[in-house]
């Protein structure tokens, strides 16, 4: 049986059924309706976040995990590893709104767009607005997977240059150069603007800090649109204040809802969205064809799933 933890459009409930039309499926809206039928449940479709070891040991019949979102920081791996339960997630799905949204991002710093909307509601003719072009600047990508990867694509429309870090350092086309982590101190110099796509995970978290921003040169831009645990917020707020960069532009945080009085909120170097980077209209159409593909894998081969996540390292 294949049961929905999170409320999914009819449609796209009539899609699976009728692709799949002797799998048994029952749809919830939550995780509180779904656990009257979590033990019989074989496969669970989740967004992560609504699981616990505590739900893990009541799944008794739970083979596979589809999580629809990318982020595992949430999911009790230690417990789904004592069970051997395969795990899948939605991983790729968001390199077109997150790529558009770091572009839509740095643009709206560059081009003033907030002081300008204050000025149009003030009835303000401010001419004298210094604005930024994106034309020839050199974009330093911390991550370059699909995401990292897909932003460096729309970046080269601008004709910037796009320097990628990743574990392997491996050559990827959509990146004029690709580097290990260790190189990142020399990158940054260069940076004119400095963007952190990576997950959270036990090798991440806290892997900037102030010394990063430091390295920057002090108009840089840095944009931080993977997981808010890689960074310290006061460092964050610190770099800013002591112009060791010119604007941050945070979409996820070390706690989320980011609190009413947090001083993040309160900066004007500082542009704060609530964790919508990956959002899209598309969202939920394309993680159920990621969950598509693999049920098939699933009821036959079962090997070579899609975005396989390895639970010891949470990603």
């Amino acid at each position: 049986m294949i049961l929905f933890s999170s409320k999914v459009e009819n449609k796209l409930q009539e899609k699976l059924i009728k692709a799949n039309p002797t799998q048994p499926f029952i749809f919830c809206a939550n995780m509180d309706e779904a656990r009257e039928t979590l033990p019989k449940a074989d496969i669970l479709v989740t967004y992560g976040e609504d699981l616990t070891e505590e739900l893990i040991n009541e799944a008794t019949s739970l083979k596979w995990i589809m999580v629809i979102s990318a982020g595992m920081e949430k999911m009790p791996l230690e417990a789904i590893k004592k069970r051997a339960i395969l795990v899948t997630n939605a991983r790729g799905i968001h390199r077109i709104p997150m790529a558009e949204y770091a572009i839509s991002m740095i643009l709206q710093v560059y081009r003033q767009t907030k002081k300008l909307i204050d000025h149009e509601k003030s009835h303000q003719w401010a001419k004298h607005l210094q604005m930024e072009e994106l034309h020839g600047k050199t974009m330093v990508i911390l991550g370059a997977g699909a995401i990292g990867q897909e932003v460096a694509k729309l970046a080269k429309a601008f004709q910037v240059k796009t320097i990628g870090v990743s574990r392997s350092g491996a050559s990827i086309d959509l990146f004029d150069e690709v580097h290990q982590m260790d190189a990142l101190p020399s990158l940054l110099p260069k940076a004119d603007i400095f963007i952190s796509i990576l997950p959270s995970t036990k090798e991440t978290r806290g892997i900037l800090h102030y010394g990063h921003l430091e390295a920057l040169p002090n108009h840089a831009l840095f944009l931080n649109m993977g997981r808010g645990d890689v960074i310290a917020s006061a460092d964050i707020i610190r770099g800013v204040e002591q112009g060791q960069i010119a604007h941050a532009v945070l979409d996820v945080f070390e706690q989320e809802p980011l609190p009413a009085d947090d001083p993040l909120w309160d900066n004007e170097f500082i542009t704060l969205t609530p964790h919508i980077s990956a959002s899209s209209r598309h969202y939920e159409a394309r993680a159920l064809e990621i969950f598509q593909e693999n049920l098939l894998i699933y009821n036959n081969e079962k090997k070579n799933y899609v975005n396989e996540i390895d639970v010891n390292r949470g990603y």
